[in-house]
């Protein structure tokens, strides 16, 4: 099939007996459907690698190559193709794709790369920044009665206020519920820290482990789970939040709580064996897309120590 033909497709621009053709060729073989699949991720790249800030993902539906027991799909979702299968996003790639489901709605997926960050939009309307390592599913549509996503990182949202249909953040620790409002969740898989932090509006924090442990948070307070148990404290520097510009913040750091950041944001593991940089501090501001290597050696200009990478594994070994 012409590449400009399906160009013009994917654009809403062919004719009815253009899309006929279209949609036959499409069911025609396997290697048609692999065709339209690769034309289909190249189009979204070039058509977005002039608009790197942001993406929305509305609620059009996103078609995914079908599964061995799926050979078949209906070709009406072609015409509303509109969100992004993988697109090129500051230095990394930010991979969307939207699966099957049991109920009626579709489920999408986005993840984003380590050291990269996203902004987009949700069916509903509701704002949505992703931190690095993050993975979010959503429905294409909401249904009737409630909104519910799934989160395995760190996100920020400012929910568009339904007093009909509750905002649900579930993660792997706990689960916070809206009507509207503006809020950070953190909660990656693999890790212990759960810590939901209110900016504006109500939300109710619930453990995932203990449904019993339940709690309503009031504006510029966090509920931090320690030690499996809620806690509720006030916001102390709302810089730390900033990583939905891009930023990593830290206000009077210590070195080790300094790498830990490091290690969640890019995504490797960091080994500190050198002893006297724990009673070092730092305030300063990092950006993400500068990179690890960058960071350190900013660090260094305060902080006396060196560096090593291990070419094989990546780990860094501070000495």
């Amino acid at each position: 099939m012409d590449s400009e033909l399906l160009f013009r497709f994917f654009e809403g621009l062919t004719t009815d007996s253009e899309d006929q053709a279209i949609k036959e060729w499409f069911d025609a073989s396997p290697q048609n459907q692999e065709q339209f699949y690769q034309e289909r991720k190249l189009f979204d790249a070039l058509i977005l690698h002039h608009d790197q800030n942001s993406i929305t993902a509305d609620s059009s539906i996103l078609v995914e190559e079908p599964s061995a027991d799926r050979k078949r799909i209906m070709f009406g979702t072609f015409m509303k193709v509109a969100a992004v299968i993988a697109i090129l996003l500051m230095s990394g790639l930010l991979y969307m794709q939207i699966k099957n489901s049991n109920e009626d709605y579709g489920m999408q997926s986005i993840s984003v790369p380590a050291g990269q960050y996203v902004n987009l939009s949700l069916p509903d309307g509701t704002q949505v920044w992703l931190n690095a390592r993050t993975k979010i599913e959503y429905p294409v549509s909401f249904n009737k009665k409630q909104r519910i996503v799934k989160l395995d990182g760190q996100a920020y949202f400012e929910v568009v206020h339904n007093e009909d249909k509750p905002f649900i953040v579930e993660t792997s620790k706990g689960n916070v519920s809206v009507l509207g409002t503006k809020f950070d969740v953190m909660a990656y898989s693999g890790e212990d820290d759960f810590v939901a932090t209110l900016m504006d509006g109500k939300v109710k924090v619930d453990l995932t482990s203990d449904p019993s442990q339940s709690l309503i948070l009031s504006p510029n307070t966090r509920a931090v789970l320690r030690d499996g148990k809620l806690e509720v404290s006030g916001i102390e520097d709302y810089d730390a939040y900033r990583w939905k510009e891009g930023l990593i913040s830290f206000n009077n750091a210590s070195f080790g709580s300094i790498m830990r950041d490091f290690e969640k944001i890019y995504g490797l593991k960091i080994n500190i064996e050198n002893t006297h940089v724990g009673k070092y501090s730092y305030t300063g501001k990092f950006r993400f897309v500068d990179g690890i290597d960058y960071a350190l050696r900013v660090l260094q200009r305060d902080i006396k120590f060196e560096y090593q990478r291990d070419p094989e594994t990546h780990i860094i070994n501070i000495k």
